[in-house]
C-alpha cells in the first residue's frame, strides 16, 4: 500500500465528520485539470508514507477524529486497499472511499464486506466525451457498471462532476439522466491548474464557467436526483428560488440573478 500525502484532519472532505484524508499515487485517467497531478505517476520520487506509520497515526486519533478518506490519485490501484481499509475500519473508522469508477470489481467486494462506508465516484463526462475529458481511453462499460453497483449496493455514495469548460449545461443534464434517480450529485467548480498558463507560457487554460451557469445547470438536472450539491462557487443564495433556466444548443438560457444556494434538498 503506497501513500503519497497525509491530511491529519479535515471538516470538508468526509460530509459531516472529522476526516483524516490519505493520497494515494497513480492514475489510470489524465484529467488536464486535476490539482493532484504529482500524484499521477507512480514512479515518481514523491514523500512515501510508511502504512504502518500512518496506522500508528490513526490509532493514535480514535475518539477525535470521525473517519479517514482514501483518495488519490486512484486508490483503487492499490493493491493492497483492501487490508489496509479493513485495519482502518476495524478502528473504528468511517471509510470513505474516491474513485474514477474505472474498476468496479475492486470496490464491490469492499461495499459487500462492509469495509467502507461512503464512496465518492467522480462521473467526468456524458458517455460519448468521456475519453476527451478524462484524457485516456476509458472502458465506459466499467462506468456503467460503477454506477450501477453504487446505486444498489446499499453504501452511501455521490456522484460528482468537476464542471470543466468544456462541458455544456447539456452534458450536464445528460450525465444527470444517466445516474437518474442518484442519491446526490454534486457539481464542482473547475479550477485552472498551476498559474494558469500551458508548460510553454503561451497559452491560457481556459476560464471557468461563471457561478450563476453552474447554479442554474444545476437546476435543470433537479428532476433527476434526489439530492443536488454545487461546490466551489463561493456564493450563497437559494436554489429553489432561481429562475427555471433551458437548454438551447448546449448552452443554459436564462438572466442572471445574483448568487445561487450550494445545496438544495430534492424529494
Amino acid at each position: 500500500m503506497r501513500i503519497a500525502g497525509l491530511e491529519r484532519s479535515s471538516f470538508v472532505d468526509y460530509p459531516g465528520k472529522l476526516a483524516a484524508v490519505l493520497f494515494t499515487p497513480g492514475c489510470n485517467l489524465d484529467c488536464f485539470y486535476c490539482h493532484n497531478r504529482h500524484l499521477l505517476s507512480p514512479g515518481e520520487k514523491d514523500q512515501v508514507y510508511d502504512p504502518q506509520d500512518v496506522l500508528r497515526f490513526l490509532r493514535s486519533r480514535v475518539g477525535l477524529l470521525e473517519g479517514v478518506v482514501v483518495t488519490g490519485g486512484e486508490p483503487t490501484l492499490q493493491k493492497d486497499l483492501e487490508p489496509f481499509l479493513a485495519e482502518i475500519h476495524s478502528m473504528g473508522f468511517a471509510v470513505k472511499l474516491d474513485t474514477n469508477g474505472t474498476q468496479p470489481w475492486v470496490v464491490q467486494p469492499l461495499i459487500e464486506k462492509g469495509i467502507v462506508d461512503f464512496v465518492a465516484m467522480d462521473v467526468k463526462a456524458p458517455r460519448n466525451r468521456y475519453d476527451e475529458i478524462a484524457g485516456k481511453p476509458v472502458d465506459i462499460h466499467a462506468i456503467e457498471e460503477s454506477v450501477k453497483r453504487l446505486m444498489t449496493g446499499g453504501v452511501d455514495y455521490e456522484f460528482r462532476t468537476t464542471f470543466a469548460p468544456q462541458l455544456t449545461a447539456l452534458d450536464i443534464v445528460t450525465i444527470a439522466t444517466w445516474i437518474h434517480g442518484a442519491k446526490r450529485y454534486v457539481l464542482q467548480q473547475y479550477r485552472p491548474p498551476g498559474l494558469g498558463v500551458d508548460m510553454f507560457g503561451l497559452v491560457d487554460f481556459p476560464r471557468p464557467r461563471p457561478p450563476e451557469y453552474i447554479a442554474q445547470t444545476a437546476m435543470l438536472v433537479r428532476r433527476f436526483v434526489k439530492h443536488i450539491e454545487v461546490r466551489g462557487l463561493g456564493v450563497e443564495a437559494n436554489l429553489l428560488s432561481a429562475p427555471s433556466p433551458s437548454i438551447v444548443k448546449g448552452e443554459s438560457k436564462s438572466p442572471a440573478r445574483g448568487a445561487y444556494n450550494l445545496t438544495s434538498h430534492i424529494s
